[in-house]
């Protein structure tokens, strides 16, 4: 059992890009991707509340956690995180399924 839980809502492709990411950020919504393992990467959208507060933690970099993607539980490692220069807020989030 993954002590951190993130809710996630999957991404279709018109709504991904520049300018989808764009719009998801004003909105206070981080765009991530999925990827490893058998399955097809997944384009998923975290909220920016909930991303700021397990990254508070020094074990979400280490633990496996868990993203509930409209039902579906994936367990994944972070691989990556790109944060704002200036603001240093997550501007983008890579996932790779453990």
């Amino acid at each position: 059992m993954a002590n951190f839980v993130l809710n996630a809502a999957a991404r279709e492709v018109a709504q991904q890009g520049k300018g989808s990411s764009r719009r998801l950020r004003h909105a206070a919504k981080v765009p991530a991707i999925i990827y490893g393992g058998e399955a097809a990467p997944v384009a998923v959208t975290l909220e920016l509340r909930e991303l700021v507060k397990a990254l508070e933690s020094n074990a979400f970099f280490e633990e496996v956690v868990e993203i509930n993607i409209d039902g579906k539980t994936e367990s994944v490692k972070i691989q990556a995180l790109q944060r704002h220069p200036a603001k240093n807020t997550p501007m983008h989030a890579d996932f790779k399924r453990a």
